[in-house]
């Protein structure tokens, strides 16, 4: 009879752990409020709405050539009809074609680990450099070998960054309303709303501003961030996740209303995109995507 009790009290206590251990782990990986995220999707898009539930991988995994290190971070340059990405071991600005074809290489002096990159207006960008905590403004022509952090504006957040190479990993920026995105990686999980840096017209300075929503980025069922966009036409905000393997689409209330997956099988995909590090949009919605080892991806609207 003893056993027999001792059994139950060990079998109950071996289903105690299971269930926190269950408990733990859909905490850590989001997958009770990414399941219930997923129940409450719609058939079909809502209005306004970008909806990349919709969307198809029409180029997977091309190798980016030419390339030693490995690549962080994409912005898409609509006058250039490029795009701009960033290596940080040996740092170097990257000018892309838009089928993935490295155009041109730009030596970064003064920075110490470039993360990420955003277009803000003709000729100029925004760099984040991610262990100095600071964002950098470089200008750059068609005639730029190199640029040094020295001559640029600057603006240093050292907001909740005691974690070592958990600092900024995504830039995004809306060209109306003029405000820059940015995203801290984890640890925790932020995307802050700058405003007034750059300063695009010098005669015309502007008062910087920090904006956070911790509820919206509590909420976000996402284990890391490594990139962000804005989409002008609906003014919501991407955010991809390399842990998650997820483009996460949310509305200006911070809400997710849909999704692209990453995972092989998903969306087009023969294979699982390795490490998301960067993506882009430009004008009409094709979305642009890398992962180390330098693979190149686009995602296009089904049509229809």
């Amino acid at each position: 009879m003893r056993r027999l009790v001792s059994l139950k009290a060990l079998l109950v206590l071996m289903a105690l752990v299971a269930a926190l251990l269950l408990a733990i782990w859909g905490q850590e990986f989001r997958v009770f409020e990414r399941a219930w995220f997923n129940v409450q999707q719609p058939g079909q898009a809502p209005a306004n709405a970008l909806w990349l539930d919709g969307y198809q991988v029409s180029r997977e995994a091309k190798v980016i050539e030419g390339l030693v290190d490995d690549v962080s971070a994409l912005t898409y340059d609509p006058v250039r009809k490029s795009l701009f990405t960033v290596t940080n071991q040996n740092a170097r600005l990257i000018e892309l074609s838009l089928d993935g074809k490295v155009l041109r290489e730009i030596g970064l002096v003064g920075f110490g680990d470039p993360e990420a990159v955003e277009y803000v207006a003709p000729g100029v960008l925004v760099i984040a450099d991610e262990r100095p905590q600071r964002l950098v403004e470089v200008r750059i022509d068609d005639a730029t070998t190199q640029v040094d952090a020295a001559d640029g504006q600057q603006l240093s957040l050292g907001l909740e960054m005691e974690a070592k190479n958990k600092g900024f990993e995504g830039l995004a920026y809306d060209l109306a309303g003029k405000r820059l995105f940015v995203a801290k990686e984890r640890a925790p999980l932020r995307i802050y709303e700058v405003h007034g840096f750059p300063h695009l017209d010098p005669s015309s300075p502007s008062a910087i501003r920090i904006i956070d929503d911790r509820e919206r980025d509590e909420g976000l069922f996402v284990r890391d961030l490594s990139s962000l966009q804005y989409d002008a036409r609906t003014g919501h905000l991407l955010a991809l996740s390399d842990d998650s393997r997820l483009l996460v689409e949310m509305d200006t209330q911070g809400e997710p209303v849909s999704s692209l997956s990453l995972v092989g099988g998903q969306q087009g995909l023969k294979e699982s995109v390795p490490q998301a590090e960067g993506i882009a949009m430009d004008e009409q919605g094709v979305i642009y995507l890398i992962s180390e080892p330098n693979l190149f991806y686009t995602f296009e609207k089904k049509a229809g």
